[in-house]
Formats: C-alpha cells, structure tokens, sequence
C-alpha cells in the first residue's frame, strides 16, 4: 500500500529530474558561446582611479550656445522680363497767354484828315488847324460828332470853346477887338471846317 501511494511521485521527480538535465544541455553551446568575452572582460586590468578625465565645471544650461540648424534656401530663379519703364508725363505747366495785340485800324489820308476806320466800320476824322492865334485839333466820326482834342493859343491869345450841338463846333482865339474862328461841322456825311477871322 506504501509503495503504491509513491510512485507517482517518484516518477513526477525523475520526469522533473530529466527535464532540468535536457534543459542544461540544450542551453550549454549558448553559454560556451559567450564565454570567451567574459574571459577577455576579466583579463583587463582593473581601471585606476586616476586615469579618468577631471570633471568638468558646473555649466549653466544658459550658458551653452544655442545651435538653430539653418536651412539654405536655393536662390529664387531670375526670370528675364521685358519691363517698359512708365512714361514720365512732363509736368503740365500753365504758360500765361500773351495779352491779345491791339491791332492799329488802317489809316488813310482824305483831303488833309487822318482818317481810321474802327472794327465796328465807324469812320474817325482827325485833323490839326493852325492860325495865326493858336492850334486846334478837331476829331469828327462818322456818326457825325464833331469835338476838340486841343486848343492851344498863341502868346496874347486866349481860347473858347462853343458848340450848341454834337454835330457843330466852333474854336475862338481871341485878343483885343481881334479873333480867329475855326468853324467845324459833319456835313453831307463828310467833315466840314470853315476858318474866319473877325477884326483887327
């Protein structure tokens, strides 16, 4: 009864047993393998103390420059292009127009007058009598008025001027008892003077 109740036991034991040998082994050319390393790892000597570097001083970590990895970018392609330069406009300058000329109305002689004729066709007479007791200068147009430009006497002479309508005039130099009369007048659409003298 005793050897009964073992038995298996003993043959769970050997089986552990056997499987703990197969194992060793099977593992036994791994172990082979790596073994001549750790022969040559126990052959060097042993390091001394005093070969190792100083160590170095405590750097900050602010202290260690910074490398920013730059990145070259190709040069960008130069393309020929036909570029037309902007016209240059030249600045408009306002240039003061010249005052418009005053054109002289042609002048003609008629029968001693000096005789313009204006743009509107209106005809202008003038002319300068002299006598023995001054100048006058008489203008007449041709609307038919008649007046003085000047009148200067001579020494002793002294002028007066009467017109009683636009279209007759009449130039007195007098003296003493003795003038010289330069009657003009517009007649027939042309100029008339008539010169008198009265006294002596």
């Amino acid at each position: 009864m005793r050897s009964s109740r073992w038995a298996p036991i003993a043959g769970w034991c050997a089986a552990t047993a056997t499987s703990i040998v197969l194992a060793s082994v099977a593992l036994l050319p791994v172990l082979r393998t790596s073994s001549p390393e750790d022969a040559a790892l126990a052959q060097l000597p042993a390091a001394d103390s005093t070969s190792f570097p100083a160590p170095l001083p405590n750097v900050s970590a602010s202290a260690t420059p910074s490398v920013t990895p730059t990145t070259r970018r190709p040069p960008p392609a130069t393309t020929k292009a036909t570029t037309t330069p902007p016209r240059s406009t030249p600045p408009t300058t306002t240039t003061p127009k010249p005052p418009a000329a005053t054109t002289t109305p042609p002048t003609t002689t008629e029968d001693g007058w000096t005789v313009t004729t204006a743009g509107d066709g209106t005809r202008t007479y003038v002319r300068s009598f002299r006598v023995e007791g001054g100048q006058a200068v008489i203008k007449m147009t041709s609307d038919g008025v008649v007046s003085l430009v000047t009148a200067t006497p001579a020494d002793g002479f002294s002028v007066q001027k009467v017109q009683d309508s636009p279209d007759n005039m009449a130039v007195y130099f007098n003296e003493s008892q003795h003038s010289f009369i330069i009657h003009a007048t517009w007649h027939n659409d042309r100029p008339f003077v008539q010169v008198s003298e009265v006294g002596s």
